[in-house]
């Protein structure tokens, strides 16, 4: 279908783990808030992101995309780190 664009799902995350070889473990957090009593709160999700080149350390913040499935629970790549 000519003219339609593909939607890359892009999160942000902060690293939390690189002790398995070519894969990080990305902490992604959101907020949100209580209908009930209005108070904001966070739920986070980890993901386990593809790292090749096993650039990144634990505390970065880093872009990922979503990708073929690499393993049972590797669907993400990373794409870059955010200062």
């Amino acid at each position: 279908m000519p003219g339609k664009k593909k939607i890359l799902r892009k999160l942000e995350g902060t690293v939390i783990s690189t002790k398995m070889a070519k894969t990080a473990v990305v902490k992604v957090d959101r907020y949100l808030q209580s209908r009930k009593y209005q108070k904001r709160f966070i739920r986070s999700r980890k993901y386990k992101c593809h790292d090749p080149k096993s650039l990144c350390q634990v505390g970065d913040k880093v872009l990922f995309v979503a990708c073929r499935p690499l393993s049972k629970e590797k669907r993400w790549s990373i794409v870059k780190k955010i200062n």
